[in-house]
């Protein structure tokens, strides 16, 4: 999971990178790079049957894939108008509008440590806001906004067909979100401006940033506990933020670092808090001898 979270953060350095590319062509090359990988993939893993499956997904399937599609279209485009360090803290927020989306429209109760972790992190998220109004970054982080709230939809919708006997298979919504944003921003790309050397990142994004670690990531969650893999998941930020940092000149902003700080602080404790809670409530009651 630790290499996951690595290999999705080379989104912001790779695209620092791009000498032609420009907004909806990077996503588009991406979206479509990935959607190219998955067809070779999913196959391989899950065997020629997975295409059956999706045709027989049901509405639960596609809305996920829209989901997908949103994400990988706002996420992208966010990149070209925001810095990295931005998206990758707004995007952090995706654990807490998801609890608050199941609180909404499930019926999940939350507990009182994911309320005070909406709060603080909801204070970082505004101080962040509140600064970039006369920097002009405020556009960048309001579509950056997007991947979160799809992100929390797409859980929901997933955890209701669950709830009906229904279970949606994560792969192949992926491959569907791909190729929907590869149609939606291919008349939005041309003409294409990307070079050679663009394409050849973009397709590194398409099978490296994306595709595979999606895969990985869905055989890891198998494995992990949901808080565990909620908190492995945050590294994304740090190591995004470091390697733009590093690896572009891209220094983030003292505000982004104070709200960001609010932000990781606040998921941290309330993962962690939750991980604790079910470990204990795992630990067997002595039998009466």
């Amino acid at each position: 999971m630790v290499v996951v979270t690595l290999m999705w953060a080379t989104a912001g350095v790779v695209t620092r990178h791009l000498e032609h590319a420009r907004s909806f062509e990077i996503t588009f090359w991406r979206s479509f790079f990935t959607f190219a990988a998955l067809l070779v993939i999913l196959p391989a893993w899950q065997g020629r049957a997975v295409f059956a499956r999706i045709r027989s997904g049901g509405s639960a399937l596609w809305i996920s894939g829209v989901c997908w599609c949103v994400m990988f279209t706002a996420f992208m485009v966010a990149l070209t108008l925001t810095s990295v360090a931005n998206v990758l803290v707004t995007m952090a927020l995706g654990p807490l509008l998801t609890a608050l989306a199941a609180r909404l429209f499930i019926g999940h109760r939350l507990p009182a440590r994911t309320w005070a972790a909406i709060v603080v992190a909801g204070i970082g998220i505004g101080w962040m806001y509140g600064t970039q109004l006369g920097e002009g970054l405020l556009a960048g982080t309001l579509v950056a906004l997007c991947v979160p709230l799809a992100g929390a939809c797409n859980w929901t919708v997933v955890q209701h067909a669950h709830a009906k006997g229904h279970d949606v298979d994560l792969v192949p919504s992926v491959l569907i979100g791909a190729a929907m944003s590869s149609l939606l921003t291919l008349p939005l790309a041309w003409p294409f401006q990307a070079n050679a050397h663009d394409v050849g990142l973009l397709a590194f994004l398409g099978v490296f940033q994306l595709a595979i670690p999606c895969v990985l990531s869905v055989l890891c969650a198998r494995v992990l506990k949901a808080p565990e893999v909620a908190l492995l998941a945050l590294l994304e930020i740090i190591f995004g933020i470091a390697l733009a940092w590093l690896g572009a000149g891209e220094e983030p902003a003292p505000s982004v670092l104070t709200g960001g700080a609010l932000v990781i602080v606040a998921l941290v404790f309330n993962e962690w808090l939750g991980l604790r809670g079910r470990r204990t409530a795992e630990v067997p009651m002595p039998r009466p001898r």
